[in-house]
């Protein structure tokens, strides 16, 4: 015949697990709805970070209006052109490429000559030139002030 002791303490054990079954069911539930929702703002974070994007390389292209063209309504670009612009406006090449939406090494390659930039950047180049150092400065200024999202150029 078994001890009252024994009995009781079984008892109290399997009680014990009930409850801590049930109060670690409720954490789970609770973790996983977290979890869901953490994705999903991520996902809309992820979402809203490429429309900012998006958004950005749209006002760089839309300000940034032909000062120079020819009379076919293109816009002339010359590599030499664009590096004594670049000198002239006291400018590095990576300031120069968050200016216009566009890598360093891209602008190092365009002054090379070895690439040529598409028309919207083209474009680009030339609304810098009516500009002065005083102007871009402040345009640099503003763009940083912004925050480009990552992967954003």
């Amino acid at each position: 015949m078994p001890n009252i002791a024994s009995v009781l303490k079984e008892e109290i054990a399997r009680i014990a697990r009930k409850e801590q079954r049930s109060e670690t069911q409720r954490l789970k539930k609770a973790s996983a709805q977290y979890r869901s929702e953490i994705a999903a703002l991520k996902r809309r974070a992820a979402a809203l970070e490429q429309l900012l994007s998006r958004l950005h390389k749209r006002v760089v292209t839309e300000t940034a209006s032909p000062a120079v063209a020819d009379p076919s309504g293109r816009v002339r670009f010359s590599a030499k052109g664009l590096c004594a612009q670049r000198r002239r406006l006291g400018l590095s090449a990576s300031d120069l490429g968050t200016l216009l939406g566009v890598s360093a090494q891209s602008i190092y390659n365009w002054e090379a000559g070895s690439t040529r930039p598409r028309e919207p950047q083209v474009r680009a180049i030339a609304a810098l030139r009516g500009l002065g150092k005083r102007a871009v400065r402040a345009r640099l200024e503003e763009l940083g002030e912004q925050g480009a999202p990552a992967g954003a150029p």
